[in-house]
């Protein structure tokens, strides 16, 4: 094992990697941008080291600063968190270079993972089920328009080295097609460096479910059961449960083996999600691969017991997975939801300062996140401040705590979805397990249209 790593990231995830490297006696240090200089995160590492101004590129995206650091400190690893580089195939090929673990998988394998279109193809020589669609890059509109034609709308238009929601477009026509194919193209080279896009079929009324796996550098892999990732605005995930409500045993058992042999095709190592879209009539088909930890890696840690952090630092050091498929037990259902500070109507950021912060504990409940009184929220980065988990032997028993949690949960001086998570959680569909993707379209912004209009009724009398 290791004696001192360097956590390439911030907030509530700098937070919970150094929790798990204090409970095995390892060093962690820190790195900050100048607005993060007084996060918690940076208090509770051993090191903390300024990596420059407060734009993202200046900081946790300057591999040559990142580094620096981590020769300066001495470490011998390098953890990449989620976000930032955790995905970046450049930056885990330098830490290699240069002398350091990357916690993480193979460079080969985070490189044609980051490439959906390759992503794409691999997983069909797996025999994994994919989408309908294009396995080749589109070169121009008139090659949309044909394959559009080819395959049929409703479809979803994406950047090929897209991610975390960005770069996604449905269409219905071929209008839409065209309004849309130039702006993500410009979309895609911004934010990914490469503007290549493709189509896939789009599924009506599908749910977003995801197989943790985990291997290690000796062959073996696993699954850690599943994760219903439906609930989303704006393409990115706010609730999580693990494990999925709507998928029968049999459906189960069929996608985590998928996932395994997906994972082993590609000599997959260390922690990653096999994520899937899955039909109405429970039909799931391949839709992109995480090479990192996820966000939501708590519920699966809440059902099972394993800390999925120790386990990605023991395999990068070496170490045998330190369980077997027997030790695998579910138990209980868990459920996360992020909390943003956004307003709750509109969904755009709320950045300020915090003036209160007042967050729930008690059994079955876990909160992760890096923010206190007087905390400034910047509009630099994420709007995620704080993930809050609630765990019960039952998933009734896990969404009466998850509610009465959120019903004590106070952050005041910004905006946050917590008012939104409310009412998502303590819907009817949601008790139900009704979590399509279209949730919020279907159940929250009825709700936030209906207020407004009794609002300005109200007004108006």
């Amino acid at each position: 094992m290791f004696s001192k790593i360097l956590i390439a990231n911030r907030g509530e995830i700098a937070s919970r990697v150094i929790r798990t490297c204090k409970k095995l006696g390892l060093q962690s240090v820190a790195i900050y941008s100048e607005a993060d200089a007084n996060s918690p995160y940076v208090r509770e590492a051993d090191e903390a080291y300024c990596v420059g101004k407060s734009p993202v590129m200046e900081s946790y995206m300057n591999m040559n600063k990142i580094l620096s650091v981590a020769k300066e400190s001495g470490v011998e690893a390098i953890h990449p968190g989620y976000g930032f580089l955790s995905e970046n195939a450049t930056f885990a090929n330098r830490c290699i270079k240069e002398g350091f673990v990357f916690i993480g998988p193979s460079v080969e394998v985070i490189a044609a993972m980051g490439d959906k279109i390759e992503a794409r193809n691999r997983m069909k020589a797996a025999g994994v089920p994919i989408i309908e669609g294009l396995n080749a890059p589109l070169d121009c509109e008139v090659d949309a328009i044909e394959a559009g034609r080819k395959i049929g709308y409703p479809l979803m238009l994406k950047a090929s080295a897209g991610g975390g929601g960005i770069g996604i477009q449905l269409v219905h026509s071929e209008e839409e097609l065209l309004k849309h194919f130039i702006a993500l193209r410009k979309k895609a080279e911004t934010f990914f460096g490469d503007s290549s896009l493709f189509l896939e079929s789009y599924i009506l009324d599908s749910h977003h479910i995801e197989v943790q796996v985990v291997g290690d550098k000796h062959g073996n892999i696993l699954p850690l059961w599943d994760r219903e990732c439906s609930i989303q605005r704006r393409n990115q995930k706010v609730v999580e449960e693990a494990p999925s409500p709507f998928i029968s045993e049999e459906t189960r058992m069929k996608m985590l083996d998928a996932a395994i042999k997906a994972a082993k095709y590609i000599g997959y190592y260390n922690v990653g999600t096999i994520e899937f879209l899955v039909d109405k009539d429970e039909n799931f088909f391949f839709l992109e691969m995480n090479t990192r930890l996820q966000v939501e890696h708590p519920v699966t840690e809440e059902i099972t017991g394993i800390d999925l952090v120790e386990e990605q630092l023991k395999i990068a050091a070496g170490e045998q997975l330190s369980f077997t498929n027997e030790d695998i037990q579910r138990k209980g259902h868990a459920i996360e939801v992020r909390i943003y500070a956004e307003d709750p109507q509109t969904f755009f950021p709320s950045p300020g300062k915090i003036t209160e912060f007042i967050f729930p504990d008690g059994e079955g409940l876990r909160n992760e996140f890096s923010i206190e009184i007087g905390s400034q929220i910047t509009p630099f980065y994420d709007p995620m401040i704080a993930k809050l988990i609630a765990w019960g032997e039952t998933r009734a028993q896990a969404c009466a705590r998850l509610i009465a949690a959120l019903e004590r949960y106070k952050i005041t001086g910004i905006k946050t979805n917590i008012p939104m998570l409310l009412k998502t959680v303590s819907h009817k569909q949601f008790l139900a397990g009704n979590t399509t993707t279209k949730f919020v379209d279907e159940y929250y912004l009825p709700m936030v249209l209906s207020h407004n209009e009794r609002r300005k009724e109200n007004g108006k009398n």
